[in-house]
């Protein structure tokens, strides 16, 4: 319906944008019907000012040819003082047609006739606005007051000037006129307008009825073929791959695009299946994949919703699974990623029926859902606590890959609906929190989702942002555990541990908020403080050192900083500020860190190395590895795990392992370290079998600055 309102709307936007442009046009003609009546005004306002302009000025020229005339005339009567001439004259000039008044005045300004019988004003001085420039003109003067044209001429007889005259044209009849011309110029003027008018109507109704002939041939030429090929594309919409394609003889592009369109539908419905296929089914393991997962179980929700039947949610985690891919390839992860599939599928089909449902989530997770029947709530959890105990026993089981044995193992999260979750996100979400509780637990099991998990999610949240800054704070500090040569029982060093004093929570375990800023990788900024506290801590205990050698500082470096590869830039930065020897830096690593990349650690390191920094390998012997790795990462020393030397008195696998790793690590010159020892026996057997260098709390515990630089006074 949607494609058909498309194809229905195709008219429509032709039909608006004709109606749109004659709409244009439209305005166009009232813009121009608006310019031509201002122009239409424009024209009678010049018009009649130009009219104006002409009849004033030939009635100027008039009054003034008749004022001087009337002057000559007057100039004998009134050198003679002739009265009755005078008003003769000036009667016979108030007579002339528009002559409003006619003034004689003697040289001092004063009335001497003004046409009438009586002459009232006779002797009177002129007090008019007009007066003062009409007695000041020596030559024949003209002005204008609203309603009279003044016009003034002197009176001489020789050089003696005897007085004047004044005649006053009224200019109202003028006005009038102008304003019946006027009148006629509007009406034709308007008659031209609507001449004007008519003719574009007709303009804009001829194209009126070509944008309506344009309609139709465009409906029955474009419109409708568009429209069926929109009927099949809603056929094939809705899964109809088989429905009829309208088919054109035409040769046009209309005639191309709906043979095209028949082609496409004829390959969409081949190859739909495939890609069907693609989309729900990992490719590498043959599971269904994310998405088919996500729409399966919003779909069993639906159906399950107050149904009183629970489904459990199992989410693996293949454990360590990095680790394969760094040391053995990429093609070995995929191999492993195959077993493991083939593993948890048997699993699952001698515990589950086939509601269950199993797919890879991505990476290296993999995701269950089993279904309960209408039985008591416990039965789902019986039975993905079953499912869970068996997938952790059957993972952990090695693998073999390119004629390798793998030790890997998976940890598990477990959520219930609906006790846990009544929507799939959150059940995937819920599932994920346990999964990480089963690997803060150790790895190698699963742990069921519980409402404290979510708080203990949120505790992380909150010790992240706690320790952002914490070191600005003084919050975190260095603890020094002492370190002996087990010849002499001398005092060579010291480990720089790193310690939080949390202002609300009191000291937090390093296990807890170092994996924090591990992963929240705040331990790249917390790393360099540390690395340039204990350097400055070393530089003063060599001031203070009366004999024997310098004392080295070992820093731990996370892998992330490893990785990052400015390492060796700022350990040379610290030692060039602080000035502590190079050789009294010692910089540990754990062996799961070096051999992830060896590659790129070898390369890091042998700068490192070049600076004078001894390099120390912590945990040794705990890596999935092997000890061959030494030969090919450059390390100064490396660090026995105190999980062997813990049981060195009384495990003769670990006595064993423990005096290979040394004669190993002597026959390549490189310094073995003991670290655990809590007992004089470890301590004594260490030395008999020639390590170099012991710690731990049966010589020393961590100790503060302070405390640490007792020692050596």
């Amino acid at each position: 319906m949607k494609a058909l309102a498309g194809l229905r709307g195709l008219h429509a936007r032709f039909i608006g944008v004709v109606v749109a442009t004659l709409l244009l046009m439209l305005a166009v003609v009232l813009l121009m019907l608006q310019r031509q009546g201002a122009m239409q005004r424009e024209v009678l306002v010049q018009s009649r000012d130009a009219m104006h302009a002409l009849v004033v000025e030939r009635l100027r020229r008039h009054g003034e040819a008749q004022v001087a005339q009337l002057a000559g005339a007057l100039a004998n009567p009134l050198y003679f003082f002739d009265f009755d001439t005078i008003g003769t004259i000036a009667r016979d000039a108030l007579r002339e047609p528009g002559v409003r008044y006619v003034l004689v005045f003697d040289g001092h300004g004063e009335i001497l006739h003004d046409g009438s019988g009586e002459v009232p004003p006779f002797g009177q001085a002129m007090r008019d606005p007009l007066a003062y420039e009409a007695f000041a003109a020596r030559d024949v003067h003209a002005q204008w007051s609203e309603h009279v044209l003044d016009v003034s001429s002197p009176i001489h007889v020789g050089d003696q000037r005897l007085g004047g005259v004044r005649v006053g044209y009224a200019l109202d009849p003028i006005r009038n006129d102008e304003a019946v011309a006027t009148r006629a110029l509007d009406a034709r003027l308007d008659e031209i307008g609507d001449r004007h008018l008519a003719r574009v109507g007709l303009l804009l109704a001829a194209l009126l009825a070509l944008g309506a002939i344009a309609s139709l041939l465009l409906q029955r030429a474009l419109v409708r073929p568009i429209r069926q090929l929109a009927d099949a594309a809603r056929e094939i919409e809705a899964g109809n791959y088989g429905a009829a394609v309208p088919t054109s003889r035409r040769n046009d592009e209309l005639g191309d695009l709906m043979r095209a369109f028949g082609r496409m539908g004829a390959s969409i419905a081949r190859h739909d299946r495939d890609i069907r296929r693609m989309a729900y089914t990992d490719a590498l393991t043959g599971l269904a994949n994310r998405l088919a997962f996500r729409e399966s179980l919003d779909q069993r929700l639906m159906q399950l919703r107050g149904a009183g039947r629970q489904l459990a949610l199992l989410l693996c985690d293949i454990d360590d699974f990095k680790r394969v891919n760094d040391t053995l390839g990429h093609d070995a992860g995929d191999e492993v990623l195959v077993q493991f599939a083939n593993r948890i599928r048997a699993a699952v089909e001698r515990y589950a029926d086939g509601e269950s449902l199993l797919a890879r989530f991505g990476g290296d997770e993999f995701v269950i859902l089993l279904q309960a029947g209408a039985a008591p709530g416990q039965e789902a959890r019986a039975l993905a606590t079953e499912l869970a105990t068996t997938l952790v026993d059957v993972l952990s089981r090695p693998i073999q890959v390119q004629g390798r044995q793998v030790f890997l193992g998976t940890s598990i999260g477990l959520t219930l609906f609906p006790d846990d979750a009544a929507g799939g996100a959150m059940l995937l979400k819920n599932a994920d929190i346990a999964m990480y509780q089963a690997k803060v637990a150790g790895k190698g099991c699963f742990r069921f989702y519980s409402r404290a998990m979510d708080q203990a999610v949120e505790r992380r949240v909150r010790m992240e942002q706690d320790l952002r800054g914490a070191w600005e704070r003084g919050e975190l500090s260095l603890a020094y555990q002492p370190v002996f040569r087990l010849s002499d029982g001398q005092l060579v060093g010291a480990e720089a541990l790193l310690r939080w004093r949390h202002p609300e929570q009191g000291v937090v375990a390093p296990s807890v908020f170092i994996d924090v800023a591990e992963q929240s990788g705040l331990i790249e900024v917390i790393g360099p403080q540390a690395l340039r506290a204990a350097c400055t801590e070393a530089m003063e205990w060599q001031a203070r050192r009366v004999r024997g050698d310098g004392l080295f500082v070992s820093v731990n470096v996370s892998p992330r900083q490893l990785r990052s590869g400015d390492l060796p830039e700022q350990a040379a930065a610290v030692l060039r500020d602080t000035g502590l020897p190079p050789g009294l830096l010692h910089v540990e690593l754990t062996e799961t860190a070096v051999i992830g990349d060896e590659l790129h650690a070898g390369a890091l390191l042998s700068r490192l190395r070049s600076t004078g920094v001894k390099v120390w390998l912590d945990d040794f012997g705990t890596g999935f590895s092997g000890l061959s790795h030494l030969r090919r990462v450059p390390v100064d020393g490396v660090k026995i795990d105190r999980s062997f030397v813990a049981d060195v008195l009384r495990d003769p696998d670990d006595l064993a392992l423990t005096t290979a790793i040394i004669a190993m690590g002597h026959s390549l010159g490189i310094t073995v370290i003991a670290e655990g020892v809590e007992q004089e026996g470890q301590y004594n057997i260490l030395r008999e079998r020639g390590c170099d260098l012991a710690q731990g709390y049966w010589l020393g515990h961590p100790l503060a600055p302070d405390d640490f630089a007792a020692l050596l006074g």
